[in-house]
């Protein structure tokens, strides 16, 4: 794979200070869970899918804001990680894509931000982002993030899931009624003129 699909596995992690890699309990909704990290630089690439896949969730990367879109078709991620100022596309530009586009508007999406980078908190939440972190990533601030989002992204999924099959099985059940119902009416009209006609009928 080039440096834009790259995917990690947990034995590569290591904390910035060298030490073990996060243990904490993976939640089980999210544990196939994919992310997409878009960052032009290899640094932050880096240390962000070492974190994440050390989690076992997949990690896709893209280095600037075209090849994220083209991610976003091809990796189907439940979760996106952005730099602010991605090359081609800034992450307001791909958050307002997203929410424009049915297959990617439920996506929960993180702002990445430097330190040196200036924007507007609001502006990021009214554009689309979910959440925003500052770079370098620190693990348990970015777990605990991508835990929450991926969590509830589940949980809206099971209710659009619960509530399709509801209306689907409404509909199927008065199908099925109906089609009861036009199959007994002939005998039932049959009986009703018979009743009439004999309550009508002189004695």
């Amino acid at each position: 794979m080039g440096e834009d699909a790259r995917r990690h596995t947990p034995e590569e992690f290591r904390t910035a200070s060298g030490g073990a890699p996060h243990t904490e309990p993976v939640l089980r909704d999210s544990l196939q869970s994919r992310i997409l990290l878009a960052d032009d630089s290899p640094q932050a690439l880096r240390l962000g899918e070492q974190i994440l896949s050390a989690q076992g969730w997949e990690v896709a990367s893209a280095t600037d804001g075209a090849v994220a879109i083209q991610r976003l078709g091809d990796f189907h991620p439940n979760l996106f990680i952005t730099d602010i100022y991605l090359p081609t596309k800034n992450a307001f530009e791909l958050a307002r894509f997203m929410k424009a586009e049915p297959a990617f508007h439920d996506i929960p999406i993180v702002f990445a931000a430097s330190p040196a980078d200036t924007f507007d908190e609001q502006d990021a939440r009214d554009a689309g982002a979910d959440a925003i972190l500052r770079k370098p990533f620190e693990a348990s601030s970015l777990l605990d993030t991508v835990h929450t989002l991926l969590a509830k992204h589940a949980q809206a999924r099971r209710t659009a899931n619960g509530a399709a099959s509801h209306a689907f099985d409404r509909a199927t059940i008065r199908a099925a009624v109906t089609l009861a119902l036009d199959s007994a009416m002939p005998a039932l009209i049959d009986e009703l003129t018979e009743r009439v006609i004999s309550s009508l009928t002189p004695p």
